[in-house]
C-alpha cells in the first residue's frame, strides 16, 4: 500500500524558545523565507505525500492562515509583475490537501496523533514532526522511511545516533543491523536514564505508522510528564511485530531548541540558491574578525 498521508504534530507550546514562541508558533519560525513547517511540509509533498493533517492548538490560526490563499496579497503580486513571488505563495496552497484539526486539551503526542483516526482511514501514515526540519541533497527522509515500509511493511522509524549525555532527552532503541543503515527494532524507551539505555540511537523527526496504533493509544496509560506517550504505544509494536528502523541520511535542525535553529539558519544560508555567495563572504569576513 502507498504512502499518501501525513500527520504533522504541531500543538505543542515551544517552552525551550521561549519567549518568542509566546505569540508566534515555533512552527511559523522563518528559516531565510519560509517558515519552518513549511519545509516539512514541503519535504512530505516531495515524498510523494498528497494529503497532510496538521494537529494544532488554540492560537496557532497563524498556520492555517499560511496554507491558505490570499486573494488580495495575489492579485498586488500579478499587477506589479512578480510573477516569482506569486508563484511562491500559490504554491504554498497548491503542494497539497492541508486539512486542519484541533487537539483541544495538551495530552501528549500520542493523543495528537489519536486525533487523527478519521484522517488516516484504516491506512498507514507518516508522522512529521515539525520541530524537526530536515535537509538531504539525495532522497528526502520521509521518502527514505516510505521506501523502507514498503519494502518490509511494518512501521518505521527514523532514528540517528545520539551521544550518551543526550540522550536522555530523547529515546534509545533496542536495534539489531538487517544490512546497510536498516535495523529490526524490537523494544524502545522513552528518555532513559543512563542504566537504561538500549542503544545509541534514538527516535528522530520521522515515522511510518500503520493504523494498528490507533487501538494501541487508547489503552497507552498516561508515561513521561504525564502525557500519553507515542513512544510507549510504539514499544507495542516494536514488541509485537516489530518496526524497522531507518539510520536516514540527512541533516536535522531541532527547531525546538535555540542552537539547533541558529544552526538552521547558517546551513540554510549557506545552500541558499540567492543568498549562498554573499552569506559566505560574510561569514568568512566574520570569522576573521572576530577570530572564531
Amino acid at each position: 500500500m502507498k504512502i499518501k498521508k501525513a500527520v504533522i504534530p504541531a500543538a505543542g507550546f515551544g517552552t525551550r524558545i521561549l519567549p518568542a514562541t509566546k505569540t508566534l508558533p515555533k512552527e511559523m519560525y522563518p528559516i531565510i523565507d519560509k517558515p519552518a513547517v513549511q519545509y516539512v511540509v514541503e519535504e512530505a509533498v516531495q515524498s510523494g505525500i498528497t494529503d497532510i493533517l496538521i494537529v494544532i492548538s488554540r492560537g496557532k490560526g497563524i498556520i492555517e492562515d499560511h496554507f491558505d490563499r490570499t486573494p488580495e496579497l495575489e492579485l498586488i503580486l500579478k499587477e506589479n509583475s512578480k510573477d516569482s513571488l506569486l508563484e511562491s505563495i500559490r504554491s504554498i496552497s497548491d503542494s497539497a490537501r492541508v486539512h486542519f484539526i484541533r487537539q483541544k486539551i495538551a495530552k501528549g503526542l500520542g493523543d495528537a496523533i489519536l486525533c487523527a483516526q478519521g484522517f488516516a482511514n484504516e491506512e498507514a501514515f507518516a508522522v512529521l514532526y515539525p520541530d524537526d526540519v530536515m535537509y538531504s541533497d539525495k532522497k528526502p527522509v520521509c521518502r527514505q522511511l516510505i521506501d523502507a515500509y514498503k519494502e518490509f511493511g511494518l512501521g518505521v522509524l527514523g532514528a540517528k545516533k545520539i551521544s550518551l549525555d543526550q540522550i536522555s532527552r530523547y529515546g534509545s532503541l533496542k536495534v539489531k543491523n538487517i544490512r546497510d543503515n536498516l535495523y529490526m527494532c524490537t523494544d524502545m524507551i522513552e528518555k532513559p536514564s543512563r542504566e537504561n539505555v538500549m542503544s545509541p540511537y534514538s527516535i528522530l523527526g520521522r515515522c511510518i505508522l500503520p493504523p494498528e496504533i490507533f487501538e494501541i493509544l487508547k489503552n497507552t496509560p498516561r508515561g513521561v510528564g504525564n502525557e500519553i506517550q507515542l513512544t510507549d504505544a510504539m514499544k507495542v509494536l516494536a514488541q509485537t511485530s516489530g518496526m524497522i528502523a531507518v539510520d536516514f541520511e540527512g541533516e536535522r535542525y531541532d527547531m525546538g531548541s535555540k542552537l539547533g535553529i541558529l544552526k538552521a539558519f547558517v546551513e540554510m544560508g549557506i545552500r541558499h540558491r540567492e543568498l549562498s555567495r554573499d552569506f559566505k563572504s560574510y561569514l568568512r569576513e566574520l570569522t576573521e574578525r572576530e577570530k572564531i
